[in-house]
């Protein structure tokens, strides 16, 4: 999938724990360790803010798009109507 989730970096720099982050943010820490390692299909904006807001980050820190050598813009099933 071209979007990497960079959540692990963020922690390293506040120099927080995958554990402190869940309980403050209201998640498990399975679900945490799921989005960390971009196993995931989505996350709710209402959880990427409560993360942003205890990170004290953009979501854009968290997140970025890094497409694949075989990435094709005009392919995206999703975006075809």
């Amino acid at each position: 999938m071209p979007i990497v989730v960079t959540l692990d970096l963020m922690l390293a720099r506040r120099k927080m724990r995958s554990k402190e982050l869940a309980e403050r943010v209201g998640i498990t820490e399975a679900n945490l360790s799921l989005l960390k390692s971009g196993k995931v299909k989505g996350v709710r904006f209402d959880t990427l803010a409560r993360i942003c807001r205890e990170l004290q980050c953009q979501p854009g820190e968290l997140l970025a798009y890094e497409p694949g050598p075989d990435a094709d813009p005009g392919n995206d099933p999703e975006e075809q109507g």
